[in-house]
Order: C-alpha cells, then structure tokens, then sequence
C-alpha cells in the first residue's frame, strides 16, 4: 500500500513574514509608488491573493513594513542591557550600536526616507509606533540621569534631542556617502574611514554631555 502524502502544515507567521521581508526589499528599492505587489509575491514564494488577505492593500503592506523595520531596530536596542551598564559606557554602546545598526541595514534608512517624502503620512496612522518609541526615549533619559547622579554627565541634557544627535550624526553620513565622498575627494564607507568617523561620533557625543572637570 502506497503511503499517504502527509498534508503540508501552513505557518500564517512565517508567510507573514516572509511578505514583510520581500516588502521591505522592494520598498526599499523602488519607494512606495515603483513597488509592486507582483514582485513581492514572487520573492516571498506567495500569491497576491495572500498578501490581499494579510495586508489588505499595498499602501497598508507598506505601513507594515515601516512598523516592522522600527520594531526590528527597538527590539536589537534592549538586548543591549543598556540599563545594567555605566552611564558613560552605555552611551558609549548606543552610539555605537546605532551606527552599526545602519551599516548593517541600509534599506532601513532608504525606507525612512521614503516616508519622509510622505511627510510621515503612514506612520501618522500607526497604533504601534508611539507605544515601541516610549520605552526607546526612557532608555536614553535613564542613562543621563544615572550619569548625572554620579557626577560624570551634566545635568539638564535633553535626551530627546540628544537621540535625535545621535541618529543624525550617523545617518546624514551615511544617506549622504556619495555625494559627500566626491565632495570630500575620499571614500568615506571606506573601512579605516568608517572606524574613523564611529570614533568621532563617540567623542562629539560625549563632549556634549560629559561634566566639565573642575
């Protein structure tokens, strides 16, 4: 007797997913208005029918996207246990995190921009975003206070416009490399160069918040 073919079990998380996933690819390629829901099908192995069903409409697909590219990058930031380490060396951490968190995932910063042209007309319609930036903003405020507790932080710092420092001085750099490579006659994703300006993003930040010494 032929054995019977074991029915194949469906994962609606890991097809989900995997439609982010491909999404996040092609929204990043081609912007919200070049993307196309064809192609996304295709690389994450689904049918339109199943991304229909999932997400409703590609505008809500790419909605989807951003909230999982911010949650993906909240998420990697409390792992770092920023709160159990020394003011300065958490700082330190984050800066350093952020930086490579970029280098490591270009089509986040490309998707950002994208929704900046949007003027943030998605994110302004997300439930989930203001509730996983909460904890995020805490994360820095805590980290000054501890440092100015001990004497080794000024007091008074805003850590809203310290984190919105840190992300620029790291992105600007980085969504400008091109440009700013032939402008500066030096390739600036160079390796050395990219050392380099990771160690100058630590300092500069530091400077603004460090106690002077007496």
């Amino acid at each position: 007797m032929a054995a019977t073919a074991k029915p194949r079990v469906r994962n609606p998380e890991k097809t989900r997913q995997r439609v982010l996933d491909a999404a996040k690819v092609e929204f990043a390629r081609h912007g919200l208005a070049g993307a196309r829901v064809d192609a996304i099908a295709s690389r994450a192995r689904a049918n339109k029918q199943t991304i229909y069903h999932y997400f409703h409409n590609k505008r809500d697909l790419f909605l989807a996207v951003l909230e999982d590219a911010y949650r993906d990058i909240r998420n990697a930031e409390t792992e770092l246990d920023l709160g159990h380490q020394d003011p300065v060396a958490a700082l330190k951490t984050l800066i350093a995190f952020t930086w490579n968190y970029y280098l490591e995932n270009p089509e986040f910063l490309t998707l950002v921009n994208n929704e900046n042209l949007h003027k943030a007309a998605y994110l302004k319609r997300s439930k989930v975003i203001p509730e996983m930036h909460g904890p995020f903003r805490a994360r820095l405020a805590d980290i000054l206070l501890r440092g100015a507790r001990k004497g080794v932080f000024r007091r008074g710092v805003n850590a809203d416009q310290l984190n919105l420092t840190i992300a620029a001085i790291g992105y600007y750099y980085l969504t400008n490399r091109f440009t700013n490579s032939i402008i500066y006659n030096t390739d600036l994703v160079a390796p050395d160069a990219l050392k380099r300006r990771l160690a100058f993003n630590v300092e500069t930040v530091l400077r603004m918040v460090l106690r002077a010494p007496k």
